[in-house]
């Protein structure tokens, strides 16, 4: 049997273009400042749906292949994950076209070739498990640049 699971959010805001707001996460507590960016002529005095998203892919994939990698039992100490969210705007037309994911995935010193042949391919397949890009699969394309470093 399913489970569903349910993540509540509120939005405060006030105002239009320029207004100011908040957006809260009732499970978490976490409260963020939210503004319209300001390349779209908001303030760009908080986050903003365009960096959430990014945020939101970029954090499933660097938790995902950290409980991909464990269960693979790979040597691994860690992720650091920067990404470049791609918003594309045509005249009154914005679209979200691409996301592209650099992972720095860090194995243990004594990684064997095969351990960092195999962290390098669950690199690029494990945005197929993560929750998040398979909701925006077909709409949004996901890059992934990985770099496999010991130590």
């Amino acid at each position: 049997m399913a489970k569903m699971h349910e993540y509540p959010v509120s939005v405060q805001w006030q105002g239009g273009r320029t207004g100011n707001g908040s957006v809260s996460a009732q499970r978490s507590g976490v409260t963020a400042p939210l503004s319209v960016p300001d390349e779209f002529g908001g303030p760009g005095e908080g986050t903003n749906p365009e960096e959430m998203l990014a945020k939101a892919v970029t954090g499933c994939y660097s938790i995902t292949f950290g409980i991909v990698a464990e269960a693979r039992r790979l040597p691994f100490l860690g992720i650091e994950t920067k990404a470049v969210g791609e918003v594309e705007e045509n005249g009154p037309q914005f679209t979200y076209k691409k996301i592209t994911l650099r992972p720095t995935i860090r194995l243990a010193a004594d990684a064997t070739d095969d351990q960092v042949a195999l962290a390098d391919q669950m690199a690029h397949k494990a945005d197929s498990y993560c929750i998040i890009t398979n909701a925006l699969r077909g709409k949004v394309e996901i890059e992934i640049e990985p770099t496999i470093v010991r130590g």
